[in-house]
């Protein structure tokens, strides 16, 4: 994979790279292989970004996050559907699988529920589409903390995400597969956070199985809520 070269300081200070693979800054003070404390690295990452600002002022650039995004981690979204009643079904119980007695997070503690078998998408209760939803939402707060996280994500400058992105802005996950000219290639999303994990925040490459990368995914996925689907656009 490519790599964003960057400028080497006469003075053996640190040289932080835009993910553009094109723009970067010495920071004074601060020597190469010393790690920014959060005010410098976000100093540093608002500076970058006036300046690919300045030389691009004709891209575009959300200032702010979409409307139409998910809620914030940890808020809750009243519920409108009317309760249902399960389709009756003709499959077979078996006892096993896991049964939480309260949401998503005791999903994995809890044992012997009936796991419906032969009927893959009938026969589910309220209960079980709230423990789901519960589920998925904890996985969207995982990726919310590890996006906000320097040390989490393996950076070694102390940048994280969220500064260049603040809440998963312009990140647009909906355009994904294209073409990425800092890669040389149609990349995925996941290939342009390798791309921000190897250069802006210097750390090393996640694995596509890595649970910080699938966490991550689904944190900016969820921001995007209700955009629709552009893959190839610019």
């Amino acid at each position: 994979m490519k790599k964003h070269e960057l400028p080497v300081s006469k003075d053996g200070n640190l040289v932080v790279g835009l993910c553009d693979g094109e723009t970067s800054m010495e920071v004074k003070g601060v020597k190469a292989g010393e790690s920014l404390t959060r005010a410098q690295a976000q100093h540093v990452s608002g500076a970058l970004m006036e300046e690919w600002l300045r030389k691009n002022p004709n891209a575009h650039w959300d200032a702010v996050p979409l409307v139409a995004q998910a809620p914030a981690p940890g808020s809750t979204t009243p519920r409108t559907q009317q309760p249902r009643t399960p389709a009756p079904s003709k499959g077979t119980v078996r006892e096993g699988g896991v049964t939480p007695e309260s949401g998503g997070a005791e999903v994995k503690k809890q044992q012997a529920v009936p796991i419906q078998d032969g009927h893959t998408y009938g026969a589910f209760s309220d209960r079980d589409e709230a423990i789901w939803a519960a589920s998925t939402e904890q996985f969207v707060d995982e990726g919310h903390r590890v996006f906000h996280d320097a040390q989490a994500i393996g950076g070694t400058v102390g940048i994280s995400c969220d500064m260049c992105h603040p809440d998963a802005s312009n990140t647009h996950p909906e355009t994904y597969p294209k073409y990425q000219v800092q890669l040389g290639r149609v990349a995925l999303l996941r290939d342009m956070i390798n791309w921000c994990i190897e250069n802006p925040v210097r750390g090393r490459p996640l694995a596509d199985g890595d649970p910080r990368m699938r966490a991550m995914e689904a944190y900016i996925y969820a921001k995007r809520k209700g955009v629709k689907l552009e893959y190839g656009k610019k």
